[in-house]
């Protein structure tokens, strides 16, 4: 069988590639070819790469383009609006597909009202990012119920794993927070440090892909969160990076307008709010029940491979 894999360079592709070669798929990987995988692996000498830029192209000249390979298997690692939703699966409707897989974002639910959240919660996105993927879902799901178009949509956490820099404790990408625990040296929390992040390494976001794909019928009309068990908290996420670089926690707390001041970088501040005003916690058991997900990667775990690659690669130091 035949899988494309658009956007296969990245985060998610550099563990879901293999994981489809071992499985004996012929893979094709559409990409820029600006990007290479994080991690290397014997196997991506196996792995055929198209270069094609889906913003570069007419509108619907990439789709076309994606549809004359006539793959069985197309993974959607970089779809991002509900008109190339639209195109991608018109295109895909008369080719031998029989799995269409779209990667969706946790943000889709917003501001959850009940937690963990389940994939079926009424969603609530705050943002035009959030807001554009769950078009895309609806969008998707109802072509399902209605025509049968085979598709699943994927849910992944804040990506982790060695090769890039993760959302630090008060839950923006400014290694200098890292950089500050791991000197001892006192760092300050938004309000009370309770609102939550969720982690997940892209290994465990690669398998609930791999294992929609293997679980087909059951996984065709669904979407699943790519997440860890457990969610984490500013706070607790803080204290452990402490003692992790063999300090004392020293935190400060501050209300939010005080820690924005404090902070003195509008960008950071947004990209802050952004991430702890949805503190969710999200539920795996429909992954679990249905797909036989199940994380190989506790959310400390996975947090603390990436600050090591963070020290590796001399963004932090110690």
């Amino acid at each position: 069988m035949k899988a494309v894999i658009i956007g296969g360079s990245g985060h998610i592709g550099t563990y879901l590639v293999p994981k489809l070669v071992w499985a004996g798929f012929k893979v094709i990987n559409v990409s820029r070819g600006k990007s290479k995988p994080y991690t290397p692996d014997n196997t991506w000498r196996e792995v055929e790469n198209v270069i094609l830029d889906r913003e570069k192209e007419e509108k619907g000249v990439f789709e076309s383009k994606i549809a004359a390979l006539n793959a069985d298997i197309v993974i959607d690692l970089i779809n991002f609006t509900l008109e190339d939703t639209r195109n991608m699966s018109e295109a895909l409707k008369h080719t031998n597909l029989s799995h269409y897989l779209f990667c969706s974002t946790i943000w889709v639910h917003g501001t959850a009202t009940t937690l963990p959240a389940s994939e079926d919660l009424p969603r609530y996105p705050i943002d035009d990012y959030g807001k554009a993927k769950n078009e895309c879902e609806a969008y998707l799901h109802n072509l399902y119920r209605k025509e049968g178009f085979p598709e699943t949509s994927v849910l992944p956490g804040h990506i982790c794993g060695p090769g890039w820099e993760i959302i630090n404790p008060v839950g923006n990408h400014d290694p200098a927070v890292f950089q500050q625990i791991a000197q001892g040296k006192e760092i300050a929390l938004p309000n009370l440090g309770m609102e939550t992040l969720s982690h997940v390494h892209a290994d465990d976001v690669a398998q609930v892909f791999m294992k929609s794909i293997i679980n087909r019928k059951q996984a065709l009309g669904e979407s699943f969160h790519a997440v860890s068990e457990e969610a984490i908290s500013l706070l607790g996420f803080a204290q452990a990076m402490y003692r992790w670089f063999g300090h004392e926690p020293r935190i400060k707390l501050f209300s939010w307008d005080e820690w924005c001041k404090h902070t003195d970088n509008e960008g950071l501040c947004t990209t802050s709010y952004l991430h702890i005003a949805r503190s969710g916690s999200y539920s795996i058991e429909k992954g679990k029940h249905l797909i036989g997900y199940n994380p190989r990667h506790t959310i400390l775990e996975t947090i603390i491979e990436s600050v090591a690659s963070m020290l590796e690669r001399g963004v932090i130091t110690h």
